[in-house]
């Protein structure tokens, strides 16, 4: 109503007040611009301020009103009005309530008419001394401001009607077409409930039995489409000198679009305070001087401060630690200024600080935006002390792995430094080795060397574990296996005496070491060997085409610090061939979790028996490729194939 007020010519003044108090203790809550030009205040300047402050109402006519008893719906009552210059109006003041809210609170129209100082007072009361020109004055003025009322509202879209007592249309302006779909004709006659919805017939039916103004009252009218249309409506009762009911007066705006637009913002924003309320994220507002608007349930659990305690507060005080403040309030102060930030609307890593004073990281996101003149902050921030917790343990992680593939580089330089580098010949015989690294190193070992010129020593062996330590114990094993290279002993008094020389080392570092050895004797064509818990050689006796696993008895090296071991010996013939190997060559395993297993191994091996050295070596690892479909192995594989070529 207020956007039509302002048009009108006549000074008018909307206030709320109770009955009781209509002019002793009522406030302004609108002044027209007729009214701010006269009184040289503008509206804002006024509202919820005292109408004494700019209107003095005539004594006798207050004491007269009071007198009665009863506040009637409309008066005229003589007073001034004070112009900010402190300049004294007189004027004829008639009301008007617009509304009938809860208890005696109402919403009144005072329109003010200046007149000549000479004027006394006319009021609906009909006092000894009023006279008629007064009233015709203003009885004109309304009709006037009346009149141009209804062709604004027409203007504007907006239904004006009239009802008689009983409810029933007198007049409808035209725009009831738009709003309703029914032509000002189809309404006179018809009472108003015929055009509410079921609900609002029955809410309605009060305000026709009473003589109460109602203002802004929300109806829910079916449009003749069958859509429902809803309206704020204002309407007037038009009461005569002796406070009988004439008419009503109303008019009616068309609120349907206005509704759904405020219902999809009401819907918005509770989505976006859903959204708010249950992020993982703290999510907290600031205003342009630094002060918390707003801070979600997540921010609580992140800092330990209730919304309620953290609201109102600075930012800076309640979540920076003290040595960044300083540098956040210039970088505050800097943006306001210059527009110029370099952490906003960006992701960066900050530090933040709980109730408790502990520190912790953050990721951290703001944006501004501007509100008229001033800004707001919003700021998404995340507890990243898990992932950096993480990253540091990865960073660990990856240290120790550069530590370990170093250690590996050098355990494998020093198994790949510790076997022969090329194999062994004679008119007599052939050795050759050859060792396949693992992922991870092992202790995989192979040696051969001539002891004198008659006899030939060939040994296999592998220490447990990984790495440098097993790497560094094939160092000492070596050593000690040179060491008594010029010492006629048999392969079992060597196991005895290399496992008297480890054990101390083995059993303090918890590793051990299995081992086969055999030694050659051309001139007297035999092979002596000892185990200590190695898996077995294979021999091939090409007198008879049979394979033998070629075992004894001997418990691996590191168990215990006396062991005794035995010692076996065969005969050898020309063409007999002995195939050293690992574990790791029997044990490597395919994607079905299947072992290459010894069976294969004896296969391939029957199968290339009359091949060189090499090229059985070859085979064997083609066939452990094909087999588990890679070329890496978890563990070391080692081959070393002797073949006797000797002629009887």
């Amino acid at each position: 109503m207020n956007h039509l007020i302002d048009q009108l010519n006549f000074t008018m003044i909307q206030i709320g007040s109770y009955h009781s108090d209509l002019l002793t203790n009522a406030f302004i809550q609108h002044i027209n611009r007729a009214a701010e030009n006269l009184l040289g205040y503008s509206s804002e300047m006024l509202i919820n301020q005292p109408l004494a402050r700019i209107f003095t109402p005539n004594p006798d006519t207050v004491g007269a009103l009071l007198d009665t008893g009863i506040m009637p719906a409309d008066f005229c009552i003589k007073g001034e009005l004070i112009t900010q210059d402190q300049r004294r109006l007189p004027v004829i003041c008639s009301t008007s309530p617009l509304s009938g809210q809860q208890g005696h609170n109402t919403n009144t129209v005072l329109l003010m008419l200046p007149i000549n100082p000479d004027n006394i007072l006319l009021s609906t009361l009909q006092t000894d001394d009023a006279e008629p020109k007064d009233c015709i004055a203003i009885e004109s003025a309304l009709a006037e401001s009346e009149q141009r009322f209804r062709q604004m509202a027409e203007m504007t879209g907006e239904w004006l009607w009239e009802q008689d007592p009983n409810g029933y249309y007198l007049y409808s302006s035209n725009a009831v077409q738009q709003i309703l779909g029914y032509p000002p004709a189809d309404i006179i006659g018809r009472h108003y409930t015929e055009f509410l919805t079921p609900q609002d017939k029955a809410n309605q039916q009060i305000f026709s039995a009473s003589n109460r103004a109602f203002y802004a009252l929300i109806n829910h009218y079916q449009h003749k489409n069958g859509q429902s249309v809803l309206t704020e409506s204002t309407g007037l009762p038009i009461i005569n000198a002796q406070g009988k009911l004439l008419k009503w007066r109303g008019v009616d705006r068309d609120i349907t679009a206005r509704m759904h637009f405020e219902n999809e913002l009401i819907e918005s924003e509770q989505r976006i305070r859903l959204i708010i309320e249950s992020s993982m994220n703290a999510i907290i507002l600031m205003d342009s001087y630094g002060i918390i608007t707003d801070w979600n349930p997540r921010a609580e659990i992140m800092f330990d401060w209730t919304q309620q305690q953290a609201i109102g507060q600075r930012l800076d005080d309640l979540i920076i630690p003290p040595r960044f403040r300083n540098a956040h309030r210039q970088g505050l102060q800097v943006f306001l200024q210059t527009g110029v930030s370099h952490i906003l609307n960006r992701q960066t890593e900050q530090i933040a600080m709980r109730k408790d004073g502990t520190e912790f990281p953050v990721e951290l996101s703001v944006s501004p935006l501007k509100v008229g003149n001033a800004y707001i902050f919003s700021g998404f921030i995340h507890d990243i002390s898990g992932r950096k917790a993480a990253e540091q343990q990865i960073h660990q992680s990856q240290i120790k792995l550069a530590i370990a593939q170093n250690e590996i580089r050098i355990a494998q330089h020093i198994q790949t430094s510790l076997s022969p580098s090329a194999p062994l010949k004679s008119a007599t015989f052939e050795v050759i080795g050859f060792c396949l690294p693992a992922d991870k190193v092992g202790g995989d070992y192979f040696d051969y060397f001539l002891r004198n010129e008659n006899q030939l020593d060939m040994v296999i062996a592998d220490v447990s574990g990984h790495a440098i330590g097993p790497a560094l114990f094939m160092v000492e094993t070596r050593s000690a296996l040179r060491a008594q290279s010029n010492v006629l002993a048999t392969p079992s008094e060597i196991l005895g005496v290399l496992n008297t020389f480890l054990f101390n080392d083995l059993d303090r570092s918890d590793y051990f070491i299995s081992l086969f050895y055999l030694q050659v004797d051309t001139h007297n064509q035999n092979i002596k060997f000892a185990n200590a818990g190695h898996p077995p050689a294979l021999l091939f006796k090409r007198l008879d085409n049979t394979l033998t696993e070629l075992d004894a008895d001997g418990l691996i090296l590191g168990v215990r610090q006396q062991l005794v071991f035995e010692e076996k010996t065969l005969a050898l013939t020309q063409g007999d061939t002995i195939l050293f190997y690992t574990d790791g060559l029997t044990e490597a395993e395919n994607s079905q979790q299947e072992f290459f297993g010894l069976a294969r191994v004896k296969t391939v091996f029957l199968q290339n028996i009359q091949q060189p050295p090499a090229v059985i070596i070859e085979a064997l690892l083609t066939a452990l490729r094909q087999f588990c479909q890679r070329e890496i192995f978890t563990d070391d594989i080692t081959l070393m194939v002797f073949k006797y070529f000797a002629v009887e």
